[in-house]
């Protein structure tokens, strides 16, 4: 599997670049648009760690400026309907750092942003991001601009009923987890709701 790549721009574009290693292999590369735009111009060098997909009719090469970058989109394709492609659209419009500060603000409403991510997909993702980056905490202050606020119970009762649940049933778990703990953001509260909705069930 190729994680990493360093070597000579031969050629870019808004979303893909060719890189030319010094064993004479160019590799080309899908990225999010920031890093196309960052790259040097055609001779210049570059290093780009990389996510390898392999498929029966094609080897798929995704290229990212940082690791924590590759991570989060590795993160990023693991959500159920979420492709390669949808993956780099995410990141071309958030960063690692501004996901981390919507996933802790709750603002499931910025992932509309994206092109082609709705409401209904937007809240899915959040829930399912706010799993997976348990944890890791963003190294910088949000963007201005980044966060949109929201009511907690509304958001919570929204996201478990774009999951299934009854409107009814999420309105009295989401109220009960933030009658216990009035402070916790969409985030965390989405969280809690989850687990005493499969507690109910086991």
């Amino acid at each position: 599997m190729i994680g990493y790549i360093e070597g000579r721009v031969l050629a870019r574009r808004e979303r893909f670049a060719i890189v030319l290693t010094p064993g004479g292999v160019g590799y080309e590369l899908e990225l999010p648009a920031p890093v196309a735009a960052s790259l040097p111009a055609a001779g210049g060098q570059t290093a780009l760690f990389v996510h390898t997909v392999v498929r029966e009719d094609a080897l798929e090469l995704f290229g990212f400026a940082t690791l924590e970058d590759r991570e989060t989109f590795r993160v990023l394709i693991s959500i159920s309907k979420l492709g390669p492609r949808t993956g780099l659209a995410i990141l071309s419009q958030f960063s690692t750092d501004e996901l981390l500060h919507i996933v802790a603000a709750g603002d499931a409403e910025a992932l509309v942003r994206v092109p082609g991510i709705g409401k209904k997909s937007a809240q899915r993702i959040f829930i399912e991001l706010s799993y997976k980056l348990e944890g890791r905490a963003p190294t910088a202050g949000p963007a201005a601009g980044t966060l949109l606020p929201g009511g907690v119970l509304g958001d919570v009762v929204a996201g478990l009923t774009n999951l299934g649940y009854q409107e009814a049933e999420a309105r009295r778990v989401a109220a009960g987890v933030l009658d216990d703990e009035p402070d916790l953001d969409v985030g965390g509260a989405l969280r809690q709701a989850l687990k005493r909705l499969a507690a109910a069930k086991a």
